[in-house]
Protein backbone atom coordinates (compact mmCIF):
# COMPACT_ATOMS: atom_id res chain seq x y z
CA UNK A 1 0.00 0.00 0.00
CA UNK A 2 2.99 2.42 1.13
CA UNK A 3 4.43 1.82 -2.37
CA UNK A 4 0.92 2.24 -4.16
CA UNK A 5 0.41 5.97 -2.65
CA UNK A 6 4.04 7.08 -3.18
CA UNK A 7 3.58 5.93 -7.10
CA UNK A 8 0.27 8.08 -6.97
CA UNK A 9 2.06 11.10 -5.57
CA UNK A 10 4.10 11.04 -8.14
CA UNK A 11 2.35 10.90 -11.03
CA UNK A 12 -0.08 13.79 -9.65
CA UNK A 13 3.46 15.73 -10.07
CA UNK A 14 3.04 16.04 -13.92
CA UNK A 15 -0.70 16.49 -14.05
CA UNK A 16 -0.17 19.41 -11.45
CA UNK A 17 2.50 20.87 -13.75
CA UNK A 18 0.00 20.73 -16.84
CA UNK A 19 -2.88 22.68 -14.52
CA UNK A 20 -0.28 25.06 -13.69
CA UNK A 21 0.47 25.85 -17.58
CA UNK A 22 -3.29 25.66 -18.70
CA UNK A 23 -4.11 28.06 -16.00
CA UNK A 24 -1.46 30.53 -16.68
CA UNK A 25 -1.79 30.62 -19.88
CA UNK A 26 -5.76 31.08 -19.60
CA UNK A 27 -5.39 34.02 -17.44
CA UNK A 28 -3.11 35.37 -20.12
CA UNK A 29 -5.26 34.93 -22.96
CA UNK A 30 -8.54 36.09 -21.13
CA UNK A 31 -8.81 39.63 -22.25
CA UNK A 32 -8.48 42.46 -19.80
CA UNK A 33 -5.77 44.14 -18.10
CA UNK A 34 -4.61 43.95 -14.38
CA UNK A 35 -3.31 47.30 -14.55
CA UNK A 36 -6.30 49.15 -16.48
CA UNK A 37 -8.45 47.06 -13.62
CA UNK A 38 -6.47 48.20 -10.68
CA UNK A 39 -5.94 52.01 -11.65
CA UNK A 40 -9.15 52.60 -13.18
CA UNK A 41 -10.10 54.21 -16.72
CA UNK A 42 -8.26 57.19 -16.10
CA UNK A 43 -5.18 56.07 -15.90
CA UNK A 44 -2.60 57.38 -17.81
CA UNK A 45 0.06 54.96 -20.19
CA UNK A 46 2.56 56.27 -17.69
CA UNK A 47 1.25 54.92 -14.62
CA UNK A 48 0.16 51.58 -16.87
CA UNK A 49 3.50 51.19 -17.45
CA UNK A 50 5.03 51.63 -14.30
CA UNK A 51 2.12 49.27 -12.71
CA UNK A 52 3.07 46.42 -15.20
CA UNK A 53 6.85 46.67 -14.69
CA UNK A 54 5.85 46.91 -10.56
CA UNK A 55 3.92 43.21 -10.95
CA UNK A 56 6.43 41.94 -13.51
CA UNK A 57 3.49 41.78 -16.62
CA UNK A 58 6.19 43.50 -18.90
CA UNK A 59 8.33 40.19 -19.05
CA UNK A 60 7.80 37.56 -21.86
CA UNK A 61 4.98 34.98 -20.46
CA UNK A 62 7.63 32.16 -20.28
CA UNK A 63 9.73 34.25 -17.48
CA UNK A 64 6.56 35.29 -16.26
CA UNK A 65 5.28 31.46 -15.53
CA UNK A 66 8.75 30.11 -14.69
CA UNK A 67 9.35 32.98 -11.74
CA UNK A 68 5.74 32.67 -10.74
CA UNK A 69 7.02 28.48 -10.54
CA UNK A 70 10.02 28.71 -8.85
CA UNK A 71 7.49 31.26 -6.19
CA UNK A 72 5.07 28.59 -5.94
CA UNK A 73 7.51 25.57 -4.88
CA UNK A 74 9.35 27.56 -2.47
CA UNK A 75 5.83 28.03 -0.92
CA UNK A 76 5.20 32.18 -1.66
CA UNK A 77 1.62 32.35 -3.35
CA UNK A 78 2.67 35.73 -4.62
CA UNK A 79 0.79 39.40 -3.58
CA UNK A 80 -2.53 40.41 -4.45
CA UNK A 81 -2.88 43.16 -7.20
CA UNK A 82 -6.03 44.55 -5.34
CA UNK A 83 -5.57 43.92 -1.71
CA UNK A 84 -1.75 44.29 -1.70
CA UNK A 85 -1.96 41.25 0.68
CA UNK A 86 -0.65 37.85 0.71
CA UNK A 87 -2.26 34.94 -1.43
CA UNK A 88 -2.00 32.92 0.95
CA UNK A 89 -3.01 34.77 3.67
CA UNK A 90 -6.57 35.60 1.77
CA UNK A 91 -6.87 31.95 1.16
CA UNK A 92 -5.74 31.01 5.30
CA UNK A 93 -8.88 33.85 5.86
CA UNK A 94 -11.73 32.67 3.24
CA UNK A 95 -11.03 28.59 3.64
CA UNK A 96 -12.70 27.82 7.26
CA UNK A 97 -16.23 29.72 5.71
CA UNK A 98 -16.08 27.10 3.22
CA UNK A 99 -14.77 24.14 5.61
CA UNK A 100 -17.72 25.58 7.26
CA UNK A 101 -19.97 24.98 4.51
CA UNK A 102 -18.55 22.13 3.45
CA UNK A 103 -18.91 19.73 6.32
CA UNK A 104 -22.83 20.79 6.88
CA UNK A 105 -23.79 20.42 3.42
CA UNK A 106 -22.16 17.14 3.03
CA UNK A 107 -23.64 16.07 6.03
CA UNK A 108 -26.96 17.12 4.88
CA UNK A 109 -26.35 15.26 1.76
CA UNK A 110 -25.49 12.35 3.44
CA UNK A 111 -28.31 11.97 5.82
CA UNK A 112 -30.80 12.45 3.09
CA UNK A 113 -28.72 10.56 0.45
CA UNK A 114 -27.98 7.31 1.98
CA UNK A 115 -31.32 6.63 3.42
CA UNK A 116 -33.09 7.28 0.35
CA UNK A 117 -30.35 5.26 -1.50
CA UNK A 118 -31.47 2.01 0.68
CA UNK A 119 -34.80 2.43 0.99
CA UNK A 120 -35.49 3.32 -2.69
CA UNK A 121 -33.49 0.01 -3.72
CA UNK A 122 -35.25 -2.54 -0.83
CA UNK A 123 -38.68 -0.96 -2.02
CA UNK A 124 -38.06 -1.25 -5.20
CA UNK A 125 -40.94 -0.24 -8.02
CA UNK A 126 -42.82 0.97 -4.80
CA UNK A 127 -44.48 4.44 -4.73
CA UNK A 128 -41.36 4.93 -2.18
CA UNK A 129 -39.12 4.35 -5.07
CA UNK A 130 -40.68 6.36 -7.36
CA UNK A 131 -41.04 9.69 -5.04
CA UNK A 132 -37.05 8.99 -4.43
CA UNK A 133 -36.46 8.76 -8.03
CA UNK A 134 -38.91 11.84 -8.84
CA UNK A 135 -36.81 14.01 -6.39
CA UNK A 136 -33.49 12.50 -8.14
CA UNK A 137 -34.87 13.79 -11.76
CA UNK A 138 -35.59 17.43 -9.97
CA UNK A 139 -32.20 17.48 -7.76
CA UNK A 140 -30.41 16.76 -10.77
CA UNK A 141 -32.37 18.97 -12.89
CA UNK A 142 -32.33 21.92 -11.16
CA UNK A 143 -29.37 24.18 -11.16
CA UNK A 144 -28.24 25.47 -7.45
CA UNK A 145 -28.03 28.90 -7.79
CA UNK A 146 -31.94 29.16 -9.02
CA UNK A 147 -32.81 26.54 -6.39
CA UNK A 148 -30.56 28.73 -3.74
CA UNK A 149 -33.16 32.02 -5.32
CA UNK A 150 -36.16 30.01 -4.53
CA UNK A 151 -35.16 29.10 -1.29
CA UNK A 152 -34.20 33.14 -0.04
CA UNK A 153 -38.06 33.82 -1.50
CA UNK A 154 -39.50 31.35 0.51
CA UNK A 155 -37.65 31.42 4.17
CA UNK A 156 -36.04 34.84 4.02
CA UNK A 157 -38.64 37.02 1.87
CA UNK A 158 -41.63 35.81 2.76
CA UNK A 159 -41.53 33.97 5.97
CA UNK A 160 -38.85 35.66 7.49
CA UNK A 161 -37.46 32.86 9.08
CA UNK A 162 -33.74 32.99 8.31
CA UNK A 163 -31.16 36.12 7.14
CA UNK A 164 -31.05 36.30 3.25
CA UNK A 165 -27.31 37.16 2.58
CA UNK A 166 -24.37 37.18 4.81
CA UNK A 167 -22.10 34.98 6.88
CA UNK A 168 -20.94 35.12 10.76
CA UNK A 169 -18.08 33.81 12.15
CA UNK A 170 -19.31 30.61 14.62
CA UNK A 171 -16.85 31.28 17.11
CA UNK A 172 -18.75 35.14 17.61
CA UNK A 173 -22.01 34.16 17.63
CA UNK A 174 -22.99 30.49 17.30
CA UNK A 175 -26.56 30.93 16.73
CA UNK A 176 -26.30 33.66 14.15
CA UNK A 177 -24.05 31.41 12.32
CA UNK A 178 -26.38 29.00 12.04
CA UNK A 179 -28.76 31.16 11.09
CA UNK A 180 -26.75 32.00 8.00
CA UNK A 181 -25.61 28.54 7.02
CA UNK A 182 -28.83 27.08 6.82
CA UNK A 183 -29.92 28.01 3.26
CA UNK A 184 -26.45 27.50 1.39
CA UNK A 185 -26.09 24.09 3.41
CA UNK A 186 -29.85 23.41 2.16
CA UNK A 187 -29.35 24.17 -1.25
CA UNK A 188 -26.21 22.19 -1.75
CA UNK A 189 -27.20 19.54 0.63
CA UNK A 190 -30.29 18.88 -1.70
CA UNK A 191 -28.46 18.94 -4.89
CA UNK A 192 -25.65 16.46 -3.77
CA UNK A 193 -28.16 14.28 -2.18
CA UNK A 194 -30.19 13.13 -5.68
CA UNK A 195 -26.88 11.57 -7.26
CA UNK A 196 -25.78 9.99 -4.13
CA UNK A 197 -29.23 8.68 -3.60
CA UNK A 198 -29.02 7.56 -7.40
CA UNK A 199 -25.99 5.38 -7.20
CA UNK A 200 -26.41 4.23 -3.98
CA UNK A 201 -29.93 2.61 -5.10
CA UNK A 202 -28.54 1.65 -8.35
CA UNK A 203 -25.73 -0.31 -6.46
CA UNK A 204 -27.86 -1.88 -4.22
CA UNK A 205 -30.43 -3.33 -6.86
CA UNK A 206 -27.27 -4.71 -8.81
CA UNK A 207 -25.45 -6.40 -5.35
CA UNK A 208 -28.95 -7.80 -3.96
CA UNK A 209 -29.19 -10.00 -7.31
CA UNK A 210 -25.90 -11.54 -6.56
CA UNK A 211 -25.12 -14.73 -5.20
CA UNK A 212 -23.70 -14.29 -2.31
CA UNK A 213 -26.63 -12.40 -1.22
CA UNK A 214 -28.65 -15.45 -2.13
CA UNK A 215 -26.64 -17.78 0.62
CA UNK A 216 -26.29 -14.88 3.29
CA UNK A 217 -30.06 -15.56 3.34
CA UNK A 218 -30.22 -19.16 3.04
CA UNK A 219 -28.25 -18.99 5.80
CA UNK A 220 -30.54 -17.63 8.34
CA UNK A 221 -29.04 -13.67 8.46
CA UNK A 222 -31.47 -10.90 9.11
CA UNK A 223 -32.35 -8.95 6.13
CA UNK A 224 -30.52 -5.84 8.14
CA UNK A 225 -27.65 -8.26 8.75
CA UNK A 226 -27.74 -9.28 4.86
CA UNK A 227 -28.12 -5.32 4.25
CA UNK A 228 -25.20 -4.30 6.26
CA UNK A 229 -22.53 -6.35 6.57
CA UNK A 230 -22.99 -7.99 2.77
CA UNK A 231 -24.50 -5.63 0.71
CA UNK A 232 -24.13 -1.91 1.32
CA UNK A 233 -20.06 -2.41 1.45
CA UNK A 234 -19.70 -3.70 -2.08
CA UNK A 235 -22.46 -0.82 -3.12
CA UNK A 236 -21.32 1.88 -1.61
CA UNK A 237 -17.94 2.26 -4.01
CA UNK A 238 -19.14 3.83 -6.92
CA UNK A 239 -21.21 5.93 -4.01
CA UNK A 240 -17.78 6.57 -2.27
CA UNK A 241 -16.24 7.68 -5.62
CA UNK A 242 -19.04 10.16 -5.88
CA UNK A 243 -18.52 11.70 -2.59
CA UNK A 244 -15.19 12.54 -2.82
CA UNK A 245 -15.95 14.53 -6.09
CA UNK A 246 -18.54 16.01 -4.52
CA UNK A 247 -16.36 17.06 -1.57
CA UNK A 248 -13.23 18.20 -3.17
CA UNK A 249 -15.25 20.50 -5.14
CA UNK A 250 -16.91 21.98 -2.38
CA UNK A 251 -13.43 22.37 -0.58
CA UNK A 252 -12.41 23.90 -3.64
CA UNK A 253 -15.40 26.16 -3.54
CA UNK A 254 -18.84 26.76 -4.55
CA UNK A 255 -18.25 29.87 -6.41
CA UNK A 256 -21.94 30.44 -7.72
CA UNK A 257 -23.93 29.44 -3.99
CA UNK A 258 -21.14 31.36 -2.35
CA UNK A 259 -21.63 34.30 -4.28
CA UNK A 260 -25.87 34.23 -4.29
CA UNK A 261 -25.67 34.09 -0.24
CA UNK A 262 -22.52 36.44 -0.38
CA UNK A 263 -20.62 33.47 1.30
CA UNK A 264 -17.61 34.87 2.15
CA UNK A 265 -15.32 31.55 0.89
CA UNK A 266 -12.84 30.26 -1.41
CA UNK A 267 -15.61 30.56 -4.79
CA UNK A 268 -16.16 33.75 -3.76
CA UNK A 269 -13.11 34.95 -3.90
CA UNK A 270 -11.93 33.54 -6.68
CA UNK A 271 -15.14 35.03 -8.42
CA UNK A 272 -13.85 38.12 -7.29
CA UNK A 273 -10.26 37.53 -8.68
CA UNK A 274 -11.82 36.39 -12.07
CA UNK A 275 -13.49 40.09 -12.13
CA UNK A 276 -10.48 41.87 -11.53
CA UNK A 277 -7.81 40.27 -13.38
CA UNK A 278 -6.16 39.13 -10.04
CA UNK A 279 -3.84 36.59 -11.47
CA UNK A 280 -2.10 35.73 -8.32
CA UNK A 281 -5.24 34.70 -6.47
CA UNK A 282 -6.82 32.92 -9.13
CA UNK A 283 -3.52 30.92 -10.28
CA UNK A 284 -3.05 30.11 -6.46
CA UNK A 285 -6.86 28.81 -5.62
CA UNK A 286 -7.13 26.58 -8.66
CA UNK A 287 -3.77 24.94 -7.71
CA UNK A 288 -4.93 24.61 -4.88
CA UNK A 289 -8.22 22.68 -5.82
CA UNK A 290 -6.15 20.53 -8.36
CA UNK A 291 -4.33 19.40 -5.56
CA UNK A 292 -7.46 18.87 -3.15
CA UNK A 293 -9.05 16.81 -6.27
CA UNK A 294 -5.54 14.90 -5.99
CA UNK A 295 -5.67 13.92 -2.57
CA UNK A 296 -9.31 13.16 -2.26
CA UNK A 297 -9.11 10.64 -5.49
CA UNK A 298 -5.89 9.28 -3.40
CA UNK A 299 -8.41 8.92 -0.49
CA UNK A 300 -11.11 7.12 -1.96
CA UNK A 301 -8.47 4.68 -4.14
CA UNK A 302 -7.75 3.65 -0.56
CA UNK A 303 -10.85 3.74 0.96
CA UNK A 304 -11.92 1.04 -1.71
CA UNK A 305 -9.68 -1.58 -0.25
CA UNK A 306 -11.12 -1.17 3.45
CA UNK A 307 -14.65 -1.61 1.99
CA UNK A 308 -13.95 -4.61 -0.34
CA UNK A 309 -11.01 -6.78 0.87
CA UNK A 310 -10.82 -8.18 -2.95
CA UNK A 311 -9.34 -4.75 -4.10
CA UNK A 312 -5.46 -5.38 -3.02
CA UNK A 313 -3.03 -2.60 -4.21
CA UNK A 314 0.26 -3.73 -4.80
Amino acid sequence: MTTYILRRALQALPVLLVVSIVVFVLMRLIPGDPALSLMGMEATQEQLVAVRRAWGLDQPMYLQYLFWLRNMFSGNLGVSYFSRMQVSTLIAQKLPATVELTFVSMTLALLIGIPAGIVAAIKRNTAIDYLTTTFVLFGISFPDFWLGILLILLFSLTLGWLPTLGHVAFSKDPLGNLRFIVLPALTLGLILAAPIMRFLRSGLLDVLNEDYIRVARAKGLSARGVLIGHALKNAAIPTVTLVGVQLASLLGGTAIVETVFAWPGIGWLLVNAVTQRDYAVIQAVVMMVALLFVVVNLLVDVLYAALDPRIRYH
